[in-house]
């Protein structure tokens, strides 16, 4: 009977651990964890993808600027969309879904106005004269763009780039005829690097970024340049309306505008 004795005298005590043991398991369901602090306590918030329509000449450093901004910014996520300027407002005027819209003109912004918050310019561009690395057409300047034998490659007209070079040409007199005429910036690029043409107007950022091994360039003095305004402005039928607003005003920070010097473009 003794051991029996001990039993009974134990078992309430058995019952409080047990008891307590089960308060605790409770309280944790509450969504604490060990240290006290509950996981939204961590950082972790409602994940945000930010959908950007940019200029093709933004390409490589909006992906440059966006590891940047998606490190600092937990939960958001950069998307972009490149074209021409001239496309990407149609695309917004048409109602595709997007947050920011980003253009390398203000004309093409103004002409989205009552679609989009007040823009800010957030940088600016300068335009060069690119060849194929051997210079097939023999390109000493802007003049010998007049020689009719000279494969001529511009962006069209109603796109910014080739708005720009055709302002430059027409105020130096020089009659220029193009053998072709691209969609956006990054085409005209793209066929002076492949020796399709000898010869195409592209912004400074553009030869750049493709290096010395793919083009060769010829500078327009500073007197016959022309300089490409770059306005952002968050879009007014964003569903992520503060997080958009947040991205074109970080566009203009400090740490945003070295990104966009180290790629070539200049101050606002």
């Amino acid at each position: 009977m003794p051991p029996l004795s001990r039993l009974t005298r134990a078992l309430p005590a058995v019952l409080a651990v047990a008891l307590l043991a089960a308060c605790g398991s409770d309280d944790s369901s509450d969504g604490d964890d060990a240290s006290g602090a509950s996981p939204s306590a961590s950082g972790g918030g409602e994940s945000v993808e930010l959908t950007v329509l940019a200029a093709a000449s933004l390409t490589d450093v909006f992906e440059d600027a966006a590891e940047v901004y998606e490190a600092a910014n937990d939960g958001v996520t950069l998307t972009f969309s490149f074209a021409g300027s001239q496309e990407l407002a149609a695309q917004v005027q048409e109602g595709v879904p997007a947050d920011v819209l980003v253009t390398a003109d203000t004309t093409t912004m103004d002409g989205v106005a009552d679609l989009t918050e007040d823009p800010s310019v957030i940088a600016r561009n300068a335009l060069t004269l690119v060849t194929p690395p051997d210079d097939p057409g023999g390109v000493d300047d802007l003049t010998d763009l007049a020689d009719s034998d000279l494969r001529l490659v511009l962006a069209a007209p109603e796109v910014p780039a080739g708005r720009y070079g055709r302002e430059i040409l027409d105020a130096l007199g020089i009659d220029a005829q193009p053998d072709s005429e691209e969609p956006n910036v990054r085409a005209v690029l793209s066929k002076v690097e492949l020796g399709e043409a000898d010869a195409g107007l592209v912004y400074v950022t553009d030869a750049t970024a493709a290096g010395e091994d793919a083009v060769r360039t010829v500078p327009i003095p500073e007197e016959d340049n022309v300089l490409a305004a770059y306005p952002a402005a968050a879009l007014t039928e964003s569903e992520n309306a503060e997080a958009a607003a947040d991205f074109v005003e970080w566009l203009l920070s400090d740490e945003a505008q070295a990104v966009l010097a180290d790629a070539g473009f200049l101050a606002p």
